[in-house]
């Protein structure tokens, strides 16, 4: 029985092969992109000695349905920028999360702040659009790629000056992470294929993690309370989205979990 995770997977790929690649045209745009930008923002925002808190636009998700119909992305980011978010992620899948990369530049413009895109890779060609698009790092899902096409994705982006957040939710693909060479790994406390949510599971792989990557926990937190519990598993960056968009004052919450 297939589980949502795969039917995002297979539209993915459906869409990609529907979708005309012009890949001279890719690569000047993300040529262009590069030199505008400073190279590796994203990775140095989360290094820096703080509650580092990466606050997520999205419109929609499978569990939790719409979320923010049409987001006023400018207005949306400024607020986060405003109550002291390092970074912005934005969920780019255009069917089951209604995203779209439009929403990266605007951003990044409103905010200020290095942009990570959250969608389902697979393919090189998504990675290149995200560039162009002007995401500053791009998530890959250690549960879709092996390690050897883990570490050709990183060595990509990174050729363009762009970061790479690789998730994991278990320990097998915490190893491809790390045989892939990843940089900042992410612990996604909700497992994309039942949709629930433990914050064990960043404490758990956490004491597994390289000493020196940087290490995001994502899902699940909620209150600093929850911030404080995964600081104490040696986390210092935090990606929070549903609970951040369903405030009435984002600036404030994002404040209140730093």
């Amino acid at each position: 029985m297939s589980t949502v995770l795969d039917q995002i997977v297979d539209r993915t790929r459906a869409r990609l092969r529907e979708e005309p690649i012009e890949v001279e045209d890719l690569r000047r745009a993300a040529m262009d992109r590069a030199a505008e930008r400073t190279h590796f923002a994203f990775r140095a925002a989360l290094a820096r000695d703080a509650i580092n808190v990466i606050a997520e636009i999205k419109a929609a998700s499978p569990s939790a349905g719409a979320i923010v119909p049409n987001p006023d992305v400018e207005t949306i980011a400024a607020d986060y920028a405003r109550g002291g978010a390092a970074a912005i992620s934005i969920v780019t899948e255009p069917e089951f999360f209604r995203g779209d990369t439009s929403w990266i530049q605007r951003a990044r413009k409103a905010s200020g702040l290095p942009v990570v895109m959250k969608d389902f890779v697979v393919e090189p060609s998504q990675i290149m659009r995200g560039i162009a698009a002007g995401a500053d790092a791009i998530l890959l899902l250690a549960s879709l790629l092996d390690a050897r096409r883990l570490a050709d994705f990183i060595g990509l982006l990174e050729a363009y000056g762009c970061d790479a957040l690789v998730e994991v939710h278990d320990e097998a693909e915490l190893d491809r992470a790390v045989q892939a060479g990843a940089r900042i790994i992410g612990v996604n406390n909700r497992d994309l294929r039942s949709f629930h949510v433990d914050l064990a599971t960043s404490e758990r792989l956490g004491a597994l993690m390289p000493p020196d990557a940087i290490r995001v926990a994502e899902s699940g937190i909620r209150t600093r309370a929850d911030v404080e519990r995964l600081g104490a598993a040696g986390f210092h960056a935090f990606l929070v989205g549903e609970s951040l968009l369903r405030q009435s004052d984002r600036a404030a919450a994002v404040e209140a979990l730093r």
